[in-house]
């Protein structure tokens, strides 16, 4: 079985937020940090087993905990755990701030995670720092180093591209994949239900980026099956990679493969979209499966060919830790 919409485009992927609390204070996501009037109550892992299960019969593969900072969960190790060994599951990965990476690579790992992504806004402390809100840029860095180490399939940088503030960092990074298997991935900054004013600030296209790649001989790639959103490029000099995420580029939704569930348990059918689908009413016992997969699969009936970020409509999304990105 497989998850198909009216545009004949496949689901394989699904991006599950186990929390929307994080630690850090990034500038463009949560400059005054994590506030939550009453205290949320995220899915519990029976409930992410049976929905993890569903997905995994409708032709899901790939699963990407996300947060807020999903490790803050004191569970993560658990869930991690839970979810790599749930039938149909082949790739299991998660997106962080790297601030446990260090200290929890190796018993994530043993749990069964494979792929990571970490957000590092910057190689300089300074500007990390004040990206971030935090001073451990070198702990983090030493966390990718033993991810490296202990063998992951895949580690990915991810660099949220700020004008006047990373956009001349490209020389940086491009030594730091030198000889690491590393792909370091810029994005373009995505403006979101708080933060017009910084993203009027703040926001550079991707393009600025491309061009200075294409000028120095690195090639555009072919896209994986079941990639995410990235346009890959390397260079035979370089042992790692660079990606682009340019959503407000030219049929940028033409590929969509992912779906997203947030940390309360709604279904999303875009980032940007203006409903979110309930789903955890479904989640309460295990003999309510078939009535859950049949509510997912009837709403990819109403997902839209495209975002319309251009048109600065960023639907329900106030910003980007509600949904994990």
């Amino acid at each position: 079985m497989e998850l198909k919409d009216n545009y004949d485009r496949a689901f394989p992927y699904l991006r599950l937020s186990i929390t929307d609390v994080c630690n850090f204070r990034c500038e463009y996501c949560l400059p005054d940090g994590y506030h939550c009037d009453s205290k949320p109550k995220f899915l519990d892992q029976d409930e992410i087993r049976r929905l993890v299960t569903a997905f995994a019969e409708l032709g899901v593969w790939k699963i990407r905990l996300t947060g807020g900072e999903p490790s803050v969960r004191k569970d993560f190790t658990e869930i991690t755990k839970l979810v790599s060994g749930i039938d149909g599951i082949d790739a299991m990965a998660f997106t962080t701030n790297g601030y446990r990476l260090k200290q929890n690579a190796t018993t994530w790992y043993e749990a069964g995670m494979r792929r990571i992504n970490v957000s590092i806004d910057s190689l300089n402390p300074e500007k990390f720092h004040e990206i971030t809100g935090h001073n451990r840029l070198p702990e983090i860095l030493e966390g990718v180093e033993k991810s490296l180490e202990i063998g992951y399939d895949s580690v990915k940088i991810n660099v949220v591209l700020l004008k006047g503030l990373n956009d001349q960092e490209l020389p940086d990074y491009l030594a730091y994949v030198k000889d690491r298997p590393i792909t370091v991935r810029f994005i373009e900054l995505m403006q979101t239900g708080d933060n017009l004013a910084y993203f009027k600030q703040r926001h550079l296209s991707a393009d600025v980026i491309r061009q200075q790649l294409l000028d120095q001989g690195w090639v555009e790639n072919i896209r994986e099956n079941g990639a995410g959103p990235a346009v890959n490029f390397t260079h035979p000099d370089y042992q790692g990679a660079i990606g682009l995420i340019a959503p407000y580029s030219k049929d940028f939704c033409t590929n969509c493969n992912r779906l997203r569930v947030t940390a309360t348990g709604d279904l999303r059918l875009c980032l940007f979209g203006d409903v979110g689908v309930p789903l955890r009413d479904l989640l309460a016992r295990d003999d309510q499966k078939e009535a859950l997969q049949m509510r997912i699969m009837k709403q990819l009936n109403y997902k839209k060919s495209s975002h319309f970020l251009a048109d600065g409509n960023t639907g329900i999304l106030p910003n980007l830790s509600a949904t994990g990105g």
